[in-house]
């Protein structure tokens, strides 16, 4: 059992690669994204919320991503999983830790995906168009950079400091499979 987080640029491979390291170590991948884009799709209130916040780019609510996260959780605790797209902010980070500790678990790596914009906007620009999603476009993708950098990246150099012995970067230029055999090798060595 492995508990991981992968932090990361929004573009930077997160969940392509917490998709496959899933599958190699037959974990559940809760990438939160993927959790909203459903919600999105029940046409609820809360959906129009969420698709209304989304498609300007901005971050969905602590709260809401808190409640999301802890019932997804508490059902992974004793099978590992990797969390993709959460933590994003301190209050998310502090929620998580206090779920951690109240459920006497851990996590065991955290992977920082390291990519430059320009790569990064030519990546979502390429993903936009083939998996035609409207959270990629310029606007939003320059808006949810920013975001990036304000808060997650805050979020990130956090556990970067507080959890040296389990934080790696990765280089996110490289190709996918390079990227994977990367994360792949470390997990190997611990």
């Amino acid at each position: 059992m492995k508990n991981i987080i992968f932090f990361g640029p929004p573009g930077a491979g997160k969940g392509t690669q917490a998709k496959i390291i899933s599958e190699h170590l037959k974990i559940s991948h809760l990438s939160t994204g993927e959790i909203l884009r459903n919600k999105i799709l029940q046409k609820d209130e809360l959906a129009n919320q969420l698709k209304e916040i989304m498609s300007a780019g901005k971050l969905v609510s602590d709260d809401i991503l808190n409640k999301i996260v802890l019932e997804r959780l508490t059902n992974e605790t004793n099978k590992g999983y990797i969390l993709d797209g959460y933590p994003r902010t301190i209050v998310q980070s502090e929620f998580l830790n206090t779920f951690l500790k109240n459920s006497s678990s851990k996590i065991d790596y955290i992977f920082n995906i390291k990519i430059n914009f320009e790569i990064l906007r030519n990546r979502i620009i390429k993903r936009s168009s083939e998996e035609s999603r409207e959270d990629d476009n310029l606007e939003v993708i320059q808006t949810r950079y920013s975001e990036y950098l304000n808060t997650t990246q805050k979020v990130s150099n956090l556990y970067k400091d507080t959890h040296k012995e389990i934080f790696h970067e990765i280089d996110g230029s490289s190709e996918i499979q390079e990227i994977t055999s990367n994360i792949i090798k470390i997990l190997k060595k611990s």
